[in-house]
């Protein structure tokens, strides 16, 4: 997983429309997308019915409700596994089509699917962080991706992970050490909630174009 590659800028900021308002998704060109890609429809169906039952319930319950679909409708696989390659960045679609992915997938489809049930861009941020594995004494660690939630700017955030499903302030998460913070409106000078936006924005970044373009293509 080449983790530090920011491809997935690119994907984020084609689900977003300018001023931060989320864009419709189209689920009836999703299934149709779904079959051409040789998924389950059936992931699409119930993903829309968690999402439509989650839209008038509290931000909590939308975040404990959205971590539990994926982390347990998609299995953890490599992207050479999955793609044959050695990092590919997949839509939310893909990710349920292959009922698989690797970290980043599910960041990725959680924080469009929580962006979609109105939680406002500036509370949510994907988090590139080094993850110790193998206990407390171990001094192993892995390049991950985590999903934050911001109360507030000056709150503690709340960790969506694939990893544990249960959802913990990152205070109690001292197995991750920050790398680096990003959402659609660009990376982030540190990890804290009142941390600003740096210079160059998602604009800069390559493959966006075609990832614009598949994302287009599959209803969202």
């Amino acid at each position: 997983m080449a983790w530090l590659h920011l491809v997935a800028l690119m994907l984020i900021a084609c689900f977003v429309l300018p001023h931060g308002n989320v864009k419709a998704i189209d689920f009836t060109r999703l299934q149709q997308a779904m079959q051409t890609l040789g998924g389950n429809k059936q992931n699409v169906i119930d993903w829309q019915r968690v999402m439509e039952e989650s839209q008038a319930f509290s931000t909590n319950d939308k975040l404990r409700r959205i971590n539990e679909f994926f982390n347990r409708r998609i299995q953890f696989r490599s992207d050479m596994e999955i793609w044959r390659q050695s990092d590919y960045w997949a839509t939310p679609l893909e990710t349920l089509a292959k009922g698989a992915g690797d970290c980043e997938d599910f960041t990725i489809a959680k924080y469009f699917t929580l962006l979609h049930l109105g939680i406002p861009v500036e509370q949510l941020r994907l988090i590139y962080v080094k993850a110790r594995i193998g206990g407390t004494a171990s001094n192993v660690q892995v390049a991950h991706m985590v999903l934050a939630y911001y109360p507030s700017p000056d709150a503690e955030p709340l960790v969506l992970d694939n990893l544990i499903t249960d959802i913990r302030p990152a205070s109690r998460r001292s197995d991750l050490q920050p790398v680096f913070s990003f959402n659609s409106q660009g990376i982030f000078a540190g990890v804290e909630g009142h941390a600003t936006v740096g210079s160059g924005g998602v604009q800069q970044l390559s493959r966006w174009s075609d990832l614009l373009q598949r994302a287009r293509e599959q209803g969202f």
